[in-house]
């Protein structure tokens, strides 16, 4: 039995010794694997600070001896950046709105409704999320061509005004985690179902509502497919169709002012991220938690 006894505590320490040897294995393979896929990002930066020479060179120059910033000045002479991002900014904030909006009430009413076909109706939602892009693109720009609304900003916003699948989905998993006691209080109240959705749904969705927005700007902003097809005005061009017809507008590609202008391009992104970082890990976490 003393023998027993004396053999735990090392047992105990042979244990957190593992544990901690696993969390720190762990950690190092997390920051190895995120600095391999900041690599292009860093590369991206680099070159847009480099000379025309020094990019291709052998070995790779990460900190270039010269830093220049004629690459942004080419940019902005090549490609009227800020006016693509201003094309691309009145699609994204039209978009937004439909696509949050619209697809929290529809949300609100699969996960507190009930109703004969609720299911069967989720489900055939959930299908429409199966089929790719690339199969209703053509039969949809064929009716878009009908009605005259091609080289037209209106395709690309309108459809988000019947709502998205995966944020009905996504909502609905959150929705479904609030308790029932909150609609039987309101109601008591004298409170009907749309008041109920304005004033308790939508102010407790807060990060939730802010994750899908962010997804449906990062959707709109990186968008090149949808936007090639129905957009041909050189004046309507957004961020990425800019970005795509570099190379043609200067009759090659240089690299050192492309990679300016995608650096200037992503910004956006990076500082809405940085932003939102906290309502977008709250949203994930709290999707799919029963109250």
């Amino acid at each position: 039995m003393s023998f027993v006894k004396s053999q735990k505590p090392n047992s105990l320490y042979i244990s957190n010794e593992k544990i901690r040897f696993r969390k720190i294995a762990w950690y190092v393979s997390l920051i190895i694997g995120s600095f391999i896929m900041l690599l292009p990002f860093l590369w991206m930066i680099s070159t847009s600070f480099k000379l025309e020479d020094d990019i291709f060179s052998i070995p790779i120059k990460w900190f270039p001896d010269k830093i220049t910033l004629d690459n942004f000045k080419r940019a902005f002479e090549v490609v009227p950046i800020l006016k693509y991002m201003s094309n691309t900014l009145f699609i994204a904030v039209g978009k937004i709105f439909g696509e949050v909006f619209i697809s929290a009430m529809a949300a609100y009413g699969f996960s507190r409704f009930k109703f004969r076909g609720r299911n069967f109706l989720f489900m055939v939602l959930l299908a429409t999320m199966m089929l790719p892009y690339e199969v209703t693109m053509i039969p949809t720009f064929i009716v878009w061509s009908n009605l005259g609304l091609t080289d037209n900003y209106t395709p690309l916003i309108l459809p988000a005004y019947f709502g998205a699948a995966s944020f009905i989905f996504f909502l609905r998993m959150y929705f479904e985690t609030f308790p029932a006691s909150y609609e039987e209080a309101a109601i008591i109240d004298g409170a009907n179902y749309l008041q109920i959705f304005r004033k308790i749904f939508l102010p407790l969705s807060k990060p939730a509502l802010i994750t899908i927005a962010l997804w449906a700007f990062m959707g709109t902003w990186n968008d090149l497919l949808g936007q090639l097809i129905y957009i041909n005005s050189t004046e309507k061009l957004t961020i990425q169709l800019g970005l795509a017809s570099f190379s043609s507008m200067t009759g090659e590609v240089f690299w050192g002012p492309l990679m300016a202008a995608s650096l200037l391009a992503l910004l956006p992104i990076i500082a809405l991220l940085l932003y939102a970082q906290k309502y977008f890990v709250e949203g994930v976490k709290m999707t799919g938690v029963k109250g």
